[in-house]
């Protein structure tokens, strides 16, 4: 939910993708499943925060409510003065309520149990409360927000360095009327047809390596391939059709801007699969590669037949076939998109 929040802010939808190319490439790089989602902890945090001010908050709102109400019915009346002195009242106790659960860490314990003896000794001291802030934004500096958010803006701009062409082309030829603009549409698909078989993975390479040459390393990215053909064809299955392919739904309507944070929301819970997926593939690639230049692995006759034929079956077939309803749906969905 944060990072849907996140996503529906101009600008700052960067550091959503900088988080989910960070997922991908730590994966890659050989981490572990448990440990690929950063800030997860952090993530916990915030929600019982803001569920807790939630919470907090609606009763204090009652009562605001009702006092304008009163005033309506009655101007002037006590009973309308009492209500807002109650909810004046009442905003400041859970005011320093939640501060003070907040200083003790925010978990669900602090917010339960507010031990009032140790509030009566340390609340009303100074270096509480300055210690408080000390340690606040050593948490933020914990997220690495801007990290994130350069990792977002390099992806963004690597990745259409690679979409440009085809893109360009497209865009001359989308009102040709002749020949020659057909032919120069169909090269346009072929040319991104091709990067789109390799573009998923040199994100992830990408983000694995930290490294803007990283991204146009895709040599290394074919030799890769060679050693899990079967979990890359599958990483691009779920990376180019299972998730991608039911977002192209949400364009049929125009977004109220009121939840324009839902259809983000859609978004991340698709998108975050299709990187964990594509950063497992490579990771399992890459260690079958070191296994076999290392002599830890070498198939056999049948099963270097199996790994021959499963090479050429995924490169020739398989692959294809994913890109190809990959790119149907995209020339589909301008017929249909708001």
């Amino acid at each position: 939910m944060i990072l849907a929040f996140v996503t529906a802010l101009p600008l700052f939808q960067l550091i959503t993708l900088g988080y989910l190319l960070a997922v991908a490439g730590h994966l890659a790089a050989g981490g572990q499943l448990k440990d690929a989602l950063p800030n997860l902890n952090a993530a916990g945090v915030f929600g019982a925060a803001f569920f807790a001010l939630a919470v907090a908050s609606a009763p204090t709102r009652l009562l605001a409510h009702w006092e304008s109400v009163a005033a309506v019915i009655d101007p002037g009346s006590p009973d309308a003065t009492r209500l807002r002195i109650g909810a004046i009242a009442l905003s400041a106790f859970l005011t320093v309520y939640l501060g003070w659960a907040w200083v003790r860490g925010g978990r669900l314990k602090h917010y339960v149990w507010p031990q009032p003896m140790r509030f009566l000794k340390e609340g009303w001291r100074p270096s509480t409360w300055s210690q408080f802030a000390d340690r606040v934004w050593a948490f933020l500096k914990d997220l690495r927000i801007p990290a994130l958010f350069w990792m977002g803006v390099r992806g963004a701009f690597l990745t259409s360095v690679w979409l440009i062409p085809a893109f360009v082309i497209m865009g001359v030829t989308r009102e040709g009327d002749n020949a020659a603009d057909g032919l120069l549409g169909v090269l346009a698909l072929f040319t991104l047809a091709f990067v789109l078989l390799y573009l998923p993975m040199l994100q992830t390479h990408f983000a694995a390596q930290n490294n803007w040459r990283a991204m146009f390393q895709w040599r290394q990215i074919r030799s890769d391939f060679r050693y899990a053909p079967w979990s890359w064809a599958g990483a691009m299955l779920v990376g180019l059709v299972l998730m991608p392919i039911p977002l192209y739904l949400l364009k049929i309507e125009a977004t109220p801007q009121e939840i324009t944070w839902l259809p983000c929301l859609v978004f991340v819970a698709f998108m975050l699969p299709a990187r964990i997926a594509e950063g497992l593939a490579l990771r399992r690639c890459r260690r079958l590669r070191v296994q076999a230049e290392s002599g830890e692995w070498s198939p056999g006759v049948w099963s270097g037949r199996w790994w021959f034929v499963s090479r050429w079956a995924v490169r020739l077939v398989v692959m294809p076939a994913i890109v190809g309803l990959y790119m149907l749906v995209l020339m589909g969905s301008q017929f249909t998109s708001w």
